[in-house]
């Protein structure tokens, strides 16, 4: 599942290319066309398919931004601001290419579910092979409210102090690090793949309880996390699955993974264990991981 560093990259990848442009029409896939008829959300969440066809058209996209693991498009119509909201799921990703045949990769081409027409001829493409993923057209966040429930970013002033109080309540006290850390209304974009890497370098066992870390180390873990997060948005993300820029590239930041997904301890070349927490399935060292 892309994590923020990936989340990070395409935003600062489309806002050059595609900011100021006005949406001319849009193609919706037969997929979420079929999805909706027999009641169900695929993709498109919170708004029948003719509505959506109907209100995106004539829309300027205003400016981009990121917000934890969600892209922000925010756009314009008639001085109207609405806010189109999309969240990769698994294995979604955009893409802006002038033709769909400039998707390379097959499995991403033909699971093109939301095709933007631009001004300009180009396209602006959502395509997602699990269809986990969503898009949802509203006037502000307070049009979903659980958007309104996520912790600061991770990199702004008040995120640490944020986590430390969430870290005291009786209802995390219990819980494990690791799930503590996923937890989106603890820390903004730290998923799997960050959460492994930052308690790995922090030598910090996954399932340790919350209320058994000193303040200190619970500092030097969100810190920690940061340092994780910023190494992997400089390399361009993780790449370990389906992952991919706006023209189709991978990241980086998988060849500098020292525990997700590796079979041998890089510290003590011990054969790692596996555990799950939190429904995820978490790789750790346990010589150096207490």
């Amino acid at each position: 599942m892309p994590e923020l560093p990936e989340v990070e990259g395409l935003v600062q990848s489309l806002k050059p290319i595609v900011t100021g442009r006005t949406i001319q029409s849009v193609d919706i896939s037969e997929t979420i066309i079929t999805s909706k008829a027999i009641g169900k959300e695929a993709i498109l969440k919170g708004m029948d398919v003719d509505s959506f066809c109907e209100a995106i058209p004539q829309m300027t996209i205003d400016r981009i931004e990121r917000r934890s693991k969600y892209i922000y498009f925010h756009l314009l119509k008639d001085g109207v601001p609405y806010l189109l909201v999309s969240h990769l799921g698994m294995s979604g990703a955009w893409f802006y290419v002038r033709d769909l045949h400039d998707i390379l990769e097959e499995k991403f081409r033909k699971h093109s579910h939301i095709i933007l027409h631009l001004d300009n001829g180009d396209l602006l493409v959502y395509a997602d092979i699990r269809r986990f993923g969503e898009l949802r057209l509203l006037i502000s966040e307070v049009d979903h409210p659980p958007l309104l429930l996520m912790a600061p970013e991770p990199f702004d002033v008040g995120a640490l102090e944020h986590y430390l109080e969430k870290s005291v309540l009786p209802k995390y006290e219990n819980k494990a690090i690791k799930e503590f850390i996923m937890d989106g209304h603890i820390v903004s974009g730290c998923g799997n793949i960050y959460a492994t890497e930052s308690l790995f370098r922090m030598r910090m066992h996954p399932g340790r309880k919350v209320k058994r870390i000193s303040k200190e180390r619970k500092i030097q873990l969100f810190n920690e996390i940061v340092v994780v997060l910023l190494d992997s948005i400089h390399n361009g993300g993780s790449t370990i699955s389906d992952y991919r820029s706006i023209n189709g590239e991978s990241g980086n930041m998988q060849n500098r993974l020292q525990m997700y997904g590796k079979k041998n301890c890089p510290i003590c070349d011990a054969i790692t264990k596996q555990q799950t927490i939190g429904g995820r399935t978490s790789t750790y060292c346990a010589t150096c991981q207490k």
